[in-house]
């Protein structure tokens, strides 16, 4: 079964263009994002379904002890990059409730814009740039 990316289950979209004085986060602009996330967590859920059948029906119980093992390897990999994309959905599943709750699309630390083109890279933002780098720097400094 090939490996996919969770990235590059987002259906391909049309990039947001914000008129001349249009506010930041209207109801435009939360559908855009609403839609990208939705559609995002849609794929996703299928990659679920498809893993799961692929599982069950390349499930065999092989007599060699190294086909077994190469077996049970793939399906543990499988598995790993399914439980990540599990994590990924209940994350794409808070940030459509921050949408729905109006808190979509602002720096969580700062309370600055994160910025329409962040959000489209990334959608699931709750840093705005300059947040995220100190994060990762502080990160960096505890951790190495």
């Amino acid at each position: 079964m090939p490996k996919t990316n969770p990235e590059s289950l987002m259906n391909n979209f049309t990039p947001y263009v914000a008129a001349d004085g249009e506010e930041y986060m209207n109801e435009k602009q939360l559908a855009h994002f609403r839609s990208i996330l939705s559609n995002w967590k849609q794929n996703l859920m299928e990659e679920v379904d498809r893993t799961v059948h692929h599982l069950q029906e390349e499930a065999v119980n092989y007599a060699d002890p190294n086909d077994r093992a190469s077996q049970e390897e793939e399906f543990s990999l499988e598995l790993r990059a399914r439980d990540r994309e599990r994590k990924l959905v209940k994350k794409i599943s808070q940030t459509i409730d921050r949408i729905d709750n109006d808190d979509y699309g602002f720096c969580d630390e700062c309370g600055i814009e994160i910025g329409i083109r962040r959000l489209e890279a990334r959608p699931t933002a709750t840093l705005c740039i300059d947040c995220k780098t100190l994060a990762e720097l502080k990160e960096k400094q505890i951790g190495g």
